[in-house]
């Protein structure tokens, strides 16, 4: 198995949590380990996923796609892998700036704009050492964005 590098975003980040089109596949990149039990692939996260994904998962709750009980059950266990089975990216104030900027070439809201800084952030330093990064999301317009910025990319949604 060789080694992947990912950079999810949070619609991405929510299929680990709520099953949907798009889940098994997420779910079997972040579980895949090698012989010795290491995880063979790396997830970046940036750190407003932890609140996008809460937000996402409330929303569920309140258009009643999902019951309080899971709301609350998948919040934790998020909560929990945050920081074994992710690599967390912390926002940078030049950060915000990039993702400002990126607002002025592509129909971005602010937190995908900001997503996608980070990862720009993410392939700069992996690409330093000749390192693949795939950005993953499985909003259209964001995938947009981040080929016209260079990355590779992939939609969940494309992986039943």
């Amino acid at each position: 198995m060789a080694m992947a590098f990912y950079y999810f975003d949070a619609s991405a980040l929510v299929k680990r949590y709520v099953s949907e089109l798009g889940s098994l596949w997420v779910n079997r990149i972040i579980d895949e380990v090698d012989a010795d039990g290491l995880n063979t692939n790396h997830v970046y996260l940036s750190r407003v996923s932890q609140t996008e994904g809460a937000a996402a998962f409330s929303i569920l709750e309140r258009t009643g796609r999902i019951s309080q009980r899971t709301r609350d059950l998948v919040y934790s266990r998020l909560t929990g892998e945050l920081n074994s089975l992710f690599r967390i990216i912390e926002v940078a104030p030049a950060t915000f700036q990039q993702a400002a900027e990126l607002t002025q070439r592509h129909p971005l809201k602010a937190y995908d704009a900001v997503q996608l800084a980070v990862a720009l952030e993410v392939h700069n330093l992996l690409n330093q050492h000749s390192i693949a990064l795939t950005f993953v999301s499985g909003d259209s317009t964001l995938l947009k964005a981040a080929q016209a910025e260079g990355l590779a990319t992939d939609n969940p949604f494309n992986h039943s």
